[in-house]
């Protein structure tokens, strides 16, 4: 079984920063992803990161988002810089144990998911 904890989400004015962490637990998967949904709002993929490095973003937080991971540590950051009030949204953790053959970034392509942490930005 794979579990997956997130962790660093809070409050901050637009402009400011954060790192969200998720620590995965369990058997290996294939790749990882933040995916972020706001109230009344669809699930989307904000980025994504498989076994080789690849990594894929949502057009808008490219720029601003990075995706990384510490494979000692098990661990995947998202750090966010330039936040925006329009990435105010629970952010979740996700893992697919599935091999696409490139970095997925659509809800449907993950099996394991996080219990989400809330990202809010005030303007």
């Amino acid at each position: 079984q794979v579990q997956l904890v997130e962790s660093g989400g809070g409050s901050v004015q637009a402009g400011g920063s954060l790192r969200l962490a998720c620590a995965a637990f369990g058997y290996t998967t294939s790749c990882m992803g933040w995916f972020r949904q706001a109230p009344g709002k669809e699930r989307e993929g904000v980025a994504s990161i498989d076994s080789d490095g690849r990594r894929m973003y949502t057009d808008s937080v490219k720029g601003r988002f990075t995706i990384s991971q510490d494979n000692a540590k098990n661990t995947m950051y998202l750090e966010m810089n330039s936040l925006k009030p329009e990435d105010t949204a629970m952010y979740y953790c996700a893992a697919s144990s599935i091999d696409y053959g490139g970095v997925p970034l659509r809800a449907e392509q993950y099996n394991y998911w996080g219990q989400g942490t809330q990202v809010t930005v005030s303007s």
